[in-house]
């Protein structure tokens, strides 16, 4: 049974930084190009960035870009999302999601192209 649990979100001030991880279990985890989701209440869910199997591959968001590392250890099985510079704008709960291919789709923004979910972590910047 395939299991992603997030963990590292929390409440920081505009201009800070956390650090998100995600767990996947029952999985051959660097089968799998790995990406991270938000999703702010009333909105869709927004693809935040996709990492390929190695680390060596990855995408943003025009949003995030510049702000926001993906990276990923496979010897641990975890994914991280190291965010910087954070903005209200960044309030959202983030899932980590994981897509039975060893690279990212060229439209790796899209939900529907990923497998497994986890539950999410809740990210909230105050101004």
């Amino acid at each position: 049974q395939v299991q992603v649990v997030e963990s590292g979100g929390g409440l920081v001030q505009t201009g800070g930084s956390l650090r998100l991880s995600c767990t996947a279990s029952g999985l051959r985890f660097d089968d799998y190009a790995m990406g991270w989701f938000r999703q702010a209440p009333g909105k869709e869910r927004e693809g935040v960035s996709c990492v390929n199997w190695s680390g060596g591959t990855t995408y943003y968001a025009d949003s995030v870009k510049g702000r926001f590392t993906i990276s990923r250890d496979n010897t641990k099985n975890t994914l991280y999302l190291q965010m910087n510079s954070l903005n209200p704008e960044d309030t959202a709960m983030y899932y980590c999601t994981a897509h039975r291919w060893s690279g990212c789709l060229g439209s790796w923004y899209e939900p529907k192209y990923y497998n497994y979910w986890g539950q999410g972590t809740q990210v909230t910047v105050a101004s």
